[in-house]
């Protein structure tokens, strides 16, 4: 956690965005809309979900909240990298969201399918007239992973791995 200015005030700011910051999650895991409102300015707010345009204001926002909670079955958020910087009343968090995800159940009642998946995202809070730190924004971006179970071109090109020997391609 990192946080600009000095003293004790701002390391409680940044203890402070960081427990609005888990709260957000939380919220979205136990599909909470009331709490996950709560944690939302009022008026000029925004986010992007992974693959979505911009939202902009509190209305469209907690709207697609409302969509993604009533559409996932179950998720999980296991956070990494985060980091806290806090200037004055606004705050900036970055982190890696290490999601776990399921669809709904199965007719014989089991657990859906679950996917994993990783989105790196950026939170800005703002202290209210308040006091109570509140996201403004989030923005959140698909990691592309490697499918490492995929042979590289090179090799599904070369399966026997003799390449470059008597090769007469483009090259040689």
């Amino acid at each position: 956690m990192t946080s600009g200015g000095s003293g004790d005030d701002t390391e409680a700011a940044a203890a402070a965005v960081e427990a609005a910051n888990r709260a957000l999650y939380d919220a979205l895991e136990q599909g909470d809309y009331e709490a996950l409102a709560a944690l939302w300015l009022d008026g000029d707010v925004s986010v992007v979900h992974p693959g979505w345009p911009v939202l902009r204001g509190r209305g469209e926002v907690l709207r697609s909240y409302a969509l993604i909670m009533a559409n996932t079955e179950y998720i999980q958020f296991f956070l990494t990298d985060v980091e806290v910087s806090v200037v004055g009343d606004a705050a900036l968090v970055t982190c890696t969201e290490n999601i776990l995800s399921g669809g709904p159940s199965e007719a014989d009642g089991s657990a859906g399918e679950l996917i994993g998946g990783l989105v790196v995202a950026t939170n800005v809070f703002r202290r209210d007239v308040d006091g109570v730190w509140r996201v403004w924004s989030h923005h959140g971006s698909p990691v592309i992973a490697e499918d490492t179970d995929e042979p590289d071109d090179a090799a599904a090109a070369d399966p026997d791995g003799d390449a470059g020997e008597g090769s007469t391609g483009p090259e040689g």
